[in-house]
């Protein structure tokens, strides 16, 4: 199993370069436009594509032949994800072009790039740091993208193919609970806080709110002011929110590696648009949905693979509101025996933070989906008759009862 790492370079550029540089993902955009609108809509096939317009593409936007086929491959990439959200393709902006080993080299020993444009190749410094250095010593990329920023500024994304360490087997499963007053707890008591990243949030918030409200109702420059204000805040707290993911994401697989563990995560998958059905105030709202926790879990997956870490995934219904000792549900429905930061079991005695509880639990379940048919959950139940209820997990939680 192979892994692709993307290692963002900014381009030194001079000015002859930056129309040069602006003409190709011009043309590259406009090839893509072209192709989409004379070839079916509903054909996604490259190769049935490129058999119908191949030529014509490539005299209308004067790429080269590389290039165009790049072009459309892109297209038929952006129809099948438009297929499966069930929209049109739209327009595509000059903003990136693809490159591959044919029309894109690295070299290592003055940290340059080459690029085909329009016509021959070109020459770009890479203003990179040490950190992207150490990545690209000794490698040999076959593929990059070039991008252009809202700021003017050129990227080039390279991407470097290798083979990841295989994860061990193990039957130790550290359970982590994702949450907003604590962004994640693991199962063996480690917290990482969010209540000064909630302040960040809502300093934020506040600073949006003033801004747009002078967008709206201020002069003309002061408007023009404000949306500039407002575009670069929304970059600076997009990134502060992407530092804080990488962080906690790589703090918890080196733990899980150094330690030999497996992560058990929770399935969040459509949690925003349950949690908005539930009657919430308008802070409330913002607070939830605004924090990345899906750029969490994909930081999470890759990094994972990366360091050869084994990570599984697990229901996380009932996870907070079972007692990890005893396994016990508060017996009353809508009930239960948390609250907020505070869990009380009634029927064992156990106090703790709820947080930590639900990771034990996660962890439970992750144990049973790594060793499947070696570990099951158990508990209790006495509705008058004494009742053995089981829970084995496989992915989603499935109960078998039986009377004594």
């Amino acid at each position: 199993m192979s892994q692709v790492l993307t290692v963002s370079c900014k381009l030194e550029v001079t000015k002859s370069q930056v129309e040069k540089l602006d003409s190709v993902l011009r043309a590259f955009a406009n090839c893509c436009e072209y192709v989409n609108k004379n070839t079916d809509s509903k054909l996604t096939n490259q190769i049935a594509v490129q058999s119908l317009i191949y030529k014509e593409a490539r005299d209308y936007s004067g790429l080269s032949a590389q290039m165009t086929i790049h072009a459309i491959r892109r297209v038929c990439a952006n129809r099948k994800t438009a297929k499966q959200q069930n929209r049109p393709v739209k327009g595509l902006a000059p903003t990136s072009a693809t490159y591959d080993a044919r029309t894109f080299t690295f070299k290592e020993k003055d940290w340059s790039v080459t690029l085909t444009m329009l016509k021959g190749r070109e020459k770009f410094p890479l203003h990179i740091g040490n950190y992207q250095r150490h990545l690209l010593t000794g490698r040999n990329p076959k593929s990059a993208v070039l991008g252009k920023r809202k700021d003017g500024a050129y990227y080039l994304q390279i991407q470097l193919e290798s083979e990841p360490p295989q994860p061990e087997q193990t039957d130790q499963v550290l359970g982590v609970d994702l949450g907003r007053t604590d962004i994640a707890v693991t199962s063996q008591g480690e917290k990482f806080s969010g209540k000064q990243i909630t302040q960040v949030r809502d300093k934020y918030a506040r600073v949006r709110a003033s801004l747009q409200q002078k967008a709206s109702k201020g002069t003309r420059s002061t408007r023009r002011r404000a949306r500039q204000i407002l575009q670069r805040l929304s970059g600076r707290e997009r990134r502060f929110q992407a530092q804080v993911n990488h962080t906690v994401s790589y703090r918890l697989i080196q733990h899980a590696k150094n330690t030999n563990q497996t992560i058990a995560l929770e399935d969040l998958t459509g949690i925003r648009e349950r949690t908005n059905q539930q009657p919430r105030s308008k802070t409330e709202r913002r607070r939830s949905n605004s924090w990345a926790f899906y750029q969490l879990r994909q930081f999470l997956v890759y990094k994972a693979i990366k360091f050869g870490v084994n990570l599984v995934f697990v229901d996380p219904r009932y996870t907070s509101q079972t007692c990890h000792k005893c396994l016990h549900i508060h017996p009353v429905r809508g009930e239960s025996y948390r609250n907020g930061k505070r869990f009380k079991c009634g029927h064992c005695g156990w106090c703790g933070d709820a947080d930590e509880n639900g990771a034990k639990n996660i962890s439970s379940l992750g144990l049973s989906i790594n060793q499947p048919g070696g570990s099951y959950l158990s508990c209790v139940l006495w509705t008058g008759q004494p009742v053995q209820l089981t829970i084995w997990d496989t992915g989603l939680l499935k109960t078998q009862a039986s009377t004594k």
